[in-house]
């Protein structure tokens, strides 16, 4: 699986909604390769799209397509400032991935201290996060190449996200991942997560 990871700080959300539907319309029909996204905006009207592939050279050929570019261009409107892109070659999973079942997704961006080491102990982490975290269906870690990473957990609800939280934040699990970080995390909470 390839992923493509972009976000923007978002002028409309209206008119980004509106050209989300487009997409679905128009351009969703023709592309090829394409497995689904996970997208949303924050209350700080961060948009965040992760968008799934079958491989890379389909995710190329589909965003050199004309009708995708013309799309693009035309959504950049919806946008205050510059769309950042992250292709994403090595992709892992937890637990059950991604769902369209989310009622609230978190996305985390940070930097690894060692990519390698990091994406060993992950697997490690299942089996204690299935006992600690019943609201997460689980988590999809998309690498940018050059240690960074998007990381997007899916929760049954942000009510119930933010009571294990508060529960779990002190936990060996948490301080065990957070050692595995270089600098301070970005958070992005979708409140209300499109999926398709």
């Amino acid at each position: 699986m390839f992923i493509q990871v972009f976000g923007a700080k978002v002028r409309d959300v209206d008119f980004w909604e509106q050209r989300v539907d487009v997409w679905r319309r128009d351009i969703k029909s023709v592309t090829k390769g394409f497995l689904g996204f996970t997208s949303g905006v924050t209350r700080d009207l961060d948009m965040v799209t992760i968008v799934r592939f079958r491989s890379a050279e389909l995710a190329r050929a589909d965003s050199a397509a004309p009708a995708q570019s013309a799309w693009f261009e035309a959504s950049a409107k919806a946008f205050d400032g510059p769309v950042t892109f992250h292709d994403c070659n090595d992709v892992d999973v937890l637990m059950d991935g991604g769902s369209d079942r989310a009622g609230f997704v978190q996305v985390l961006q940070a930097r690894a201290k060692d990519q390698r080491a990091m994406r060993a102990q992950l697997g490690e982490f299942e089996p204690a996060l299935r006992a600690a975290r019943p609201d997460l269906f689980g988590t999809t870690v998309a690498w940018h190449g050059d240690g960074g990473f998007t990381m997007a957990s899916y929760f049954t609800s942000e009510v119930e996200a933010r009571a294990n939280e508060a529960t779990s934040g002190d936990s060996e699990l948490n301080g065990r991942f957070r050692s595995l970080l270089d600098g301070e995390p970005a958070y992005f909470d979708l409140s209300k997560p499109e999926f398709e």
